[in-house]
């Protein structure tokens, strides 16, 4: 496997792409069938085809929209996609969708082509790429629907969900599960519908009165969502998420967050005090990153806070990440400009 590697130029990642060799070598030895290894194959040439659509665009922030594909281009619903979509656009943001009509097209007409990226699932009925990205090369075509979730969940820095079926709610519910359990980075999730609807409403009676009062989750995991139902107060969640907020790594036992401004240790003791049911001991204000942080950092220059995270409170941190965007030090908030 070595010297296949070898033979074909490969430098970078090698210890990862020896375990992608060493599982085939698995799959050929085991009594794994031609079924498991098609779908094997399968997930992973279209993993390797969604990766290589998004590496040029990494570093574009993007939020991904959720919503029915039954959704008709005169509900209003669908000039609310279509307008957060654009008012996003217009701060730099892009747009996915899993590119078949309804929301997925609204989103993707808003945002425009530059701004633009689909997933799309193929089905015998009701899902083909929209107009707005058919022929645009930031579509990927999928099989699974397991596939084509990694990568509406993995490539965005926010998520917008607006009312649908089976399939909305699916992708909802898995989304607040990710952040829940921590197996998906902090991001801010808006579940969007029309002034005085009661869609989001009725889902989160259900919650309320249904899951979390019989304490099969945690009252502070509504923080890890918001029901929005103005454009601008949806733009407002998503944007102001990273108003202080960077991203976050894990060195060691430790959590690293990064930020955009440095809070003074006055504001980090605040903190500490705040958040003490979740973290152990102090919240430390840093300069730059750990020594053990430095071997391949990007972001060197900003501010961190360093803390021993429980990794069981995902919803404390999310309220932990909503107290820095709110500091006194912290940049000031968005400027959320209607369109028109």
């Amino acid at each position: 496997m070595t010297e296949l590697l070898d033979s074909v130029g490969v430098t970078a990642n090698r210890d990862q792409l020896l375990e992608l060799l060493s599982t085939v070598v698995r799959l050929a030895t085991d009594s794994s069938d031609r079924l498991d290894l098609k779908i094997a194959a399968a997930a992973l040439r279209e993993m390797a085809d969604g990766f290589e659509v998004f590496a040029p665009y990494r570093h574009i922030r993007k939020v991904t929209m959720f919503g029915s594909a039954r959704t008709l281009p005169t509900d209003p619903l669908y000039a609310q996609a279509r307008d957060l979509a654009a008012l996003l656009a217009a701060h730099g943001w892009s747009t996915v969708t899993g590119a078949g009509p309804g929301i997925m097209a609204a989103g993707l007409e808003g945002a425009g082509p530059e701004h633009s990226f689909g997933i799309n699932i193929r089905l015998p009925f009701e899902q083909t790429a929209n107009q707005f990205i058919a022929s645009d090369p930031k579509l990927v075509s999928m099989k699974y629907f397991f596939t084509r979730k990694l990568l509406l969940i993995k490539e965005s820095w926010g998520y917008a969900v607006l009312p649908g079926g089976f399939g909305t709610l699916d992708e909802a519910f898995e989304l607040l599960t990710l952040l829940q359990t921590g197996k998906a980075e902090p991001a801010p999730v808006v579940l969007l519908e029309l002034p005085g609807g009661s869609y989001w409403k009725g889902w989160n009676r259900f919650v309320d009165d249904e899951v979390a009062a019989r304490r099969l989750i945690n009252p502070v995991d509504h923080s890890l969502y918001c029901i929005a139902d103005s454009v601008e107060e949806a733009a407002g969640e998503i944007l102001g998420f990273y108003r202080n907020y960077h991203s976050l790594r894990w060195v060691g036992d430790t959590l690293v967050v990064r930020l955009q401004s440095r809070p003074t240790a006055e504001e980090a003791q605040a903190l500490s005090a705040e958040f003490a049911g979740m973290v152990a001991g102090d919240i430390r204000v840093l300069d730059g990153p750990l020594n053990a942080e430095k071997r391949g950092e990007e972001f060197p220059d900003l501010p961190r806070l360093a803390m021993r995270f429980d990794r069981m409170s995902y919803g404390r941190l999310r309220q932990l990440i909503d107290a820095i965007n709110r500091l006194p030090s912290a940049p000031p908030a968005p400027v959320i400009t209607p369109l028109g």
